[in-house]
């Protein structure tokens, strides 16, 4: 899923979407370690739309609690 993608989502469903990518980086796990997994770089790229994912959720919270507190965020 493409970063513009995700940060459509609303807090809730972003963390749907990191539960689902979670059961399917452990199932591409459990697949390499049983040693069924041919493509292994599929493990990687599992795991970077984890982050990337729970990055943006992070952003939104961030935005959210400053929205409702008031308070402005210097960082970048």
């Amino acid at each position: 899923m493409k970063t513009s993608e995700l940060r459509q989502k609303s807090t809730d469903e972003l963390r749907l979407e990191i539960i689902e990518l979670q059961k399917a980086y452990f199932g591409l796990r459990m697949k390499k370690s049983a040693q069924k997994l041919k493509n292994v770089h599929a493990l990687f790229a599992a795991r970077r739309q984890i982050a990337r994912a729970k990055t943006i959720l992070a952003e939104k919270q961030r935005a959210e609690k400053s929205a409702n507190t008031g308070v402005t965020d210097d960082r970048n």
